[in-house]
């Protein structure tokens, strides 16, 4: 075919130019007829320039993109692309994203793996493949369309105007690093089980305005507006992003989630239209840390659908007066203000995101994706504080691996879950050398519930209980002064409680004087240096015949590296005596406030046994999701100790590893000083 016939026909209809290129790329994708097509090409770009005449005569254009060398430009100055009227055009903002590519280090996408959604007519594809030298770059796009316009810039730039290859210094030319695909978003990379290092968008914010218009079939025969609007606008997806026009990207992030490797990032160019703040939260909230690498600002012009939104719902959106003009006003008044012959623009921005903690991230998505995506709009993955996000994530990764496996919480014993019982001996034993096992430990919802437990259980007519520790017990107890013993005609159930100051000599003088059945104490922390005091506190209610709880939670750290205090180091060394327990509440969550769990230590089996039963009859068993939370914890702290580190001990290595738990936490457990 001649010039002037291929022009003839370019000249009938888009559809016919369409036509016309297809044939061409044909020709091109032949190493027998290469050559001679890439000379046609440069012939034609020769013969009709890139007027806006010609494009509107002929239904195509080609032209020069020149990349400026303070870009860091390291290759060719310029590349030479086509573009037509069905698919994505380059506009300004394209060339924002790629000034905001361009503030990374060169080594961003060297020997990467990288994928471009949305990618139009290739040019940023191609760019980033001439420019850093990546290992292969996809160019994605939904338009079918649009992937052979980019095959044919493929080509059109990895050979000169001869038709011979041109090679890069590693001497590979652009056809060894690039591939185009029809794809929706990163459907291809998913069903090729690729996996990607970087990730970059440049895609549709802007709902359709006939949002049924984006239900057709797609194919490379739909009409030329259709396909237009497939490059320019996008559909409801179902996210909480969409009342933003954010709904395609919020679903490529979550589709990148799952292809890319833990050390990738996504990058994206985001118009401003939505507010920086709901830019910036669609990443936060899935778990990303931000970095705004390239801010400016575009002119705009067709609002009418962000105005439609803003009468149905209370959000507004961000414009501004001019390319000048830095407050905000919303897309009513920006439509107005246009219509009076006013010029209106909005925020540019390109984000760099990287997962803080990548594969805790993908499983929790994962699980969402498993029959759970009603509940994604409420999730909520940033943090102000890395130190809540590196004990949260994990958590919700550990809760989403048990819901994937299991549709409801297995029964657990009233005792408490076996494999958390196991991970407090486990670390009992690890950085306390306490010889511990989970026959040793009964697991209640809070605190205040062991002691009240306790106290029901041995039902004494006199306890005597730390002022501190007596807040929420029954009101009854603490206002009854039936100190008498049961011969005076008193009920057996009736529970007198003594406030009593924490100090041991104190203490220990009322028991003394008083005799009662049952004592709930803490320890100061003035005293807890030491066991002195906890030893007086045995011998005298041992005399006695008193049963002895005593409270360690103020003492208690839940960390790699534990302060101990003398109850913990006279227990690694001495077994605890049959009338004594301790009782240990993990109180200062400053995560998950509402998650609390308590646990007693004894080593007489019938007291184990019978406050497993009070458990059961009188509170209801613990939270599994609360064992989950504080499991994860001591999991974690037992897998970072050092195999060796202890070898005299025996750990139930088995329990622990069953407790599975994606990612590490090191040293992590304590929130502003305060320690659980």
């Amino acid at each position: 075919m001649t010039l002037e016939e291929f022009l003839k026909q370019c000249e009938q209809s888009g559809d016919a130019a369409y036509a016309a290129f297809k044939s061409l790329l044909e020709k091109l994708e032949d190493p027998k007829t290469r050559i001679e097509a890439r000379v046609f090409l440069s012939d034609l770009q020769s013969r009709v320039g890139s007027s806006d005449d010609c494009f509107h005569k002929y239904h195509f254009r080609i032209q020069d993109i020149y990349l400026d060398r303070y870009e860091g430009y390291q290759g060719r100055k310029k590349l030479t692309m086509m573009v037509i009227p069905s698919i994505f055009m380059p506009e300004d903002w394209s060339f924002t994203f790629y000034e905001g590519l361009n503030r990374h280090p060169d080594s961003i996408f060297k020997e990467k793996t990288v994928a471009e959604l949305g990618c139009g007519n290739g040019w940023i594809t191609i760019a980033i493949a001439e420019k850093w030298l990546p290992a292969k770059v996809y160019g994605l796009d939904i338009n079918p369309r649009a992937v052979k316009v980019s095959c044919i810039n493929l080509y059109m730039n990895a050979f000169d105007e001869k038709g011979q290859p041109i090679y890069d210094a590693e001497k590979k030319t652009l056809l060894d690093r690039v591939e185009f695909h029809e794809s929706d978003l990163l459907s291809y990379c998913r069903e090729h089980d690729i996996k990607l290092e970087r990730i970059v968008g440049c895609i549709p914010q802007i709902l359709n305005p006939n949002p049924e218009a984006m239900s057709k079939m797609i194919t490379e025969n739909a009409s030329e507006e259709f396909l237009h609007s497939l490059s320019n606008y996008c559909a409801l997806q179902g996210f909480l992003e969409d009342q933003f026009g954010l709904g395609l990207i919020a679903r490529a992030v979550e589709e990148g989630i799952a292809v890319i490797k833990p050390t990738g990032i996504m990058i994206f160019n985001m118009g401003g239209r939505p507010g920086q703040g709901v830019c910036r939260r669609l990443f936060e909230r899935r778990g990303f840390r931000v970095t705004r690498l390239w801010q400016t600002k575009a002119g705009d012009t067709d609002i009418s659908a962000l105005v439609e939104i803003e009468k149905n719902s209370p959000h507004r959106f961000e414009f501004f007066m001019g390319l000048s003009g830095d407050q905000p006003i919303c897309a009513r008044t920006a439509w107005a203000y246009g219509k009076a012959g006013g010029r209106i623009s909005h925020g540019l921005s390109v984000y760099s995101c990287q997962l803080r903690q990548p594969n805790q991230v993908k499983v929790i998505f994962e699980f969402l994706r498993s029959g759970f995506q009603e509940i994604s709009s409420s999730l909520d993955l940033s943090f102000e504080d890395d130190l809540v996000a590196d004990e949260k994530i994990p958590f919700l990764a550990y809760l989403s691996s048990v819901l994937k496996e299991n549709s409801c919480f297995p029964y657990e014993p009233p005792a408490g879950c076996k494999r958390f019982r196991n991970l407090i001996a486990g670390f009992m034993k690890t950085y306390h050398h306490i010889p511990l096992t989970s026959d040793n430990v009964v697991v209640f919802p809070s605190r205040t519930v062991a002691i009240e437990n306790a106290l029901r259980l041995f039902s004494p007519h006199l306890a005597i209980v730390d002022e501190h520790l007596t807040r929420n017990l029954p009101r009854k107890w603490l206002t009854s002064l039936a100190i008498e013993t049961a011969e005076n005609g008193l009920s057996d159930d009736v529970v007198t409680v003594i406030e009593a100051p924490r100090q041991s000599d104190l203490m220990i003088e009322l028991i003394k004087r008083l005799k009662p059945q049952v004592v709930v104490t803490g320890i100061a922390h003035f005293e807890a240096v030491t066991s002195s005091a906890f030893v007086q506190l045995l011998d005298a209610t041992g005399e006695i015949g008193s049963r002895l709880f005593l409270d360690i939670s103020d003492h208690f750290e839940l960390s790699s590296l534990p302060g101990t205090i003398g109850v913990l180091k006279y227990l690694s060394g001495t077994p605890l005596p049959s009338h004594a327990a301790i009782v240990c509440g993990l109180v200062k969550n400053q995560v998950y406030s509402d998650l609390e769990v308590a646990f007693v230590i004894s080593e007489e089996e019938a007291i184990l046994k019978a406050l497993s039963k009070t458990v059961e009859i009188l509170e209801g068993n613990t939270s599994l999701i609360s064992q989950y939370y504080y499991g994860c914890i001591f999991h974690e702290l037992l897998s970072f100790q050092l195999t060796d580190r202890h070898p005299h001990l025996e750990i139930h290595h088995d329990s622990i590893e069953n407790a599975y738990y994606p990612g590490k936490i090191v040293d992590r457990f304590q929130i502003d000083n305060k320690s659980y």
